[in-house]
Parts: structure tokens; C-alpha cells; sequence
């Protein structure tokens, strides 16, 4: 049975809605991006309509935090959100001349109730899938502002006078002694969470029995995976993370060779990229370095050899934590015939 679909444009301060009735635009309102206000808004509908929860579909675009209030307020009242990726709205939508925050709401409602058959439902992470996914976005910029920090004391040493100089780095020296202290603190909250987690604590565990999986890609592939419970296996992970090639032609004239897709999440990819270096080029032996090698030697660009390096250990992760034991490096299959 079709449900009655809302549409939600959502921006910083304020969130566009759209109600749809069979196809046929009902109301269109403005509320502020809190969730007292989005539930208080979203149950007075209800009452005025007479509907029940289970009858409503409510869609937004995927819009980071600014979504928040809207996935509690939705979680509270019992109303099935589906949150979709911008691109894919925009791009089943047809040709649109000119944008504002109303028309991105009705172009909304119309998607969700054109395609509920197509409908993911979201629920919002477990807190301390939550809370983990804030450290580490904490933790990431302050490591980035740490490197800036640290370039400025090296590279502007020569361009400047000594005695401005000197000045320069007490300051510089001082911001990158605080944010080492915080890092040390955010490192401690981040043990002290997975450790409090039986789940968390294991899965931690299983992927980083896999050579060249460290703490830091093992922290992101379970924040990034929501415990690996986003993903079904890892040709869907793969695809999410960048390191699935695909097919690339058109007619006779277009015949590109197999190539990865921007539309990644680039920071688990980093991860992913390093931890491939590791185990192909500076680990001294092991079946990733034999592969590389061997690869190598036939011919192969050496990075795409390295993107499947990638791709088998995205494979390795998912099969450690669907078997729920560590890897194995010398893993021997035994057959017995009765």
C-alpha cells in the first residue's frame, strides 16, 4: 500500500516541507531545523489529517548533521524516514530551470512517492556508534590543523626575520602542544568506548588480526560500516569506497579502460591506500606481497595492482567479522570424506 509522502529540503536554519496526497500537492510549510519544532509540527499534522504514523513516508536528501533534529523527531513519533543520496534525486528528475529550498521539496515528495517501492528506511546509529563517529571527525580536523601548524614552522623559517620568526613559532609551538594534549584525550574517549562495547571491542579485535589493518582503518571501516551492519558484503563496500572498477564504453567510439569511481568516500579510501602499501611494499614477506609482485612483473600498473590489494582486504575485513574469527594467515582447508 502506497503511503502519504512528505518531502523535506533540508538547509542549516530551517527545513521546507512538502505534503503530497495521491500525487496531489495537500500543504507546504516552514519550520526551523529543531526537533521540538519538527515534532510538534509533524504531530499536528497527524492529528489534523487523522492519520496514523505507519500511513506517512517522510524523504530528505542526505545532508550530514543538518539532518539530525529530523531523524529524532521522526525516531520519537514512529514515522518511516528515508534519508537519499542529492544525486540520485536530482538526476531521475528531469530537466529544472531555476532552484529555491520549496521547489526541492516538492521535486522531493514527488521522487518518494514515485519510487517507494525503492524505499531504505533509516534508523539512527547506536550512541556509541554516534559517539564514535564524532571523535573521529574531531579527531581528523584537529590532526589536520596540527600538520598546517607544523608545515608553518618549517617552511617559513627562512622567508622571515629571526627575531619575527622566533615570535611566530612560541605561538605555532603553543597551539600544536594543545592539540596534541586533545588528541591524547580523544585517542583515551576513543579506547575507553570500544572497550566498553562488547561488539565494538570484537570487531575491533578481528580486523586488526588482518596484516595491514591498524587501529586507526580498523576505528573507520566499523564507524564507517555502522558495525558492519550498512553493508552486506564487500563488492557493495567496495563500490562505496572507491576501489570497485567499472566498465566504461559507448557505441564503437567510446572504449575506456575499467576505472574506479569518484563518487567515494575518499577518507576510508586513504586509509584503505596506505594500509595496501603496507602490506605491498614494505612488509618483507606475505600472499599481498607475493601478489603485488607477481603483478608487477607481469606488466601491471603498479596502482592498480595496489586498488586490488584494496579490494582483497575490504574482502578480508567482511569475511573476519561474518565468520567471527581472526585472520588467518596460514589457513589450511581440510576435506573429510565419510
Amino acid at each position: 500500500m502506497k503511503k502519504n509522502v512528505i518531502g523535506v529540503d533540508v538547509s542549516k536554519e530551517k527545513l521546507d516541507f512538502c505534503y503530497l496526497q495521491n500525487e496531489k500537492l495537500e500543504k507546504e510549510w516552514i519550520l526551523s531545523n529543531t526537533t521540538t519544532a519538527i515534532r510538534s509540527s509533524l504531530k499536528s499534522l497527524l492529528k489534523e489529517l487523522g492519520l496514523d504514523a505507519s500511513e506517512v513516508l517522510l524523504c530528505a536528501e542526505y545532508t550530514g548533521q543538518y539532518t539530525y533534529p529530523l531523524c529524532c523527531a521522526c525516531e520519537e513519533l514512529g514515522l518511516d524516514l528515508w534519508l537519499e543520496n542529492p544525486a540520485q534525486i536530482k538526476h531521475s528528475s528531469g530537466v529544472q530551470r531555476g532552484k529555491n529550498d520549496k521547489l526541492d521539496a516538492h521535486k522531493i515528495a514527488s521522487y518518494a512517492n514515485r519510487f517507494q517501492d525503492k524505499v531504505r528506511l533509516f534508523s539512527l546509529p547506536e550512541k556509541n556508534i554516534s559517539s564514535l563517529k564524532q571523535l573521529i571527525s574531531e579527531r581528523d580536523m584537529y590532526i589536520v590543523d596540527k600538520g598546517k601548524y607544523q608545515g608553518q614552522l618549517t617552511d617559513q623559517k627562512r622567508f622571515m626575520s629571526p627575531n619575527d620568526y622566533r615570535k611566530k613559532s612560541n605561538r605555532l609551538k603553543a597551539l600544536i602542544s594543545g592539540l596534541t594534549k586533545q588528541l591524547d584525550i580523544i585517542e583515551q574517549e576513543i579506547r575507553e568506548l570500544i572497550d566498553s562495547d562488547e561488539t565494538l571491542s570484537n570487531q575491533h579485535k578481528l580486523l586488526c588480526s588482518i596484516d595491514g589493518i591498524g587501529d586507526r582503518t580498523a576505528i573507520k571501516m566499523i564507524v564507517s560500516t555502522n558495525a558492519f551492519k550498512d553493508f552486506d558484503n564487500a563488492r557493495k563496500f567496495s563500490c562505496h569506497a572507491g576501489v570497485a572498477p567499472f566498465r566504461y564504453t559507448s557505441g564503437s567510439s567510446v572504449h575506456s579502460r575499467n576505472k574506479v569511481s569518484h563518487r567515494a568516500d575518499k577518507s576510508i579510501k586513504s586509509l584503505l591506500h596506505m594500509a595496501s602499501l603496507v602490506v605491498a611494499t614494505r612488509m618483507k614477506d606475505g600472499e599481498l606481497r607475493d601478489y603485488y609482485l607477481r603483478k608487477v612483473a607481469e606488466g601491471k600498473n603498479k596502482m592498480l595492482v595496489l586498488n586490488a590489494v584494496r579490494a582483497k582486504l575490504i574482502a578480508r575485513m567482511f569475511a573476519v567479522i561474518k565468520n567471527n574469527r581472526q585472520y588467518e594467515k596460514k589457513y589450511e582447508f581440510y576435506l573429510q570424506i565419510s
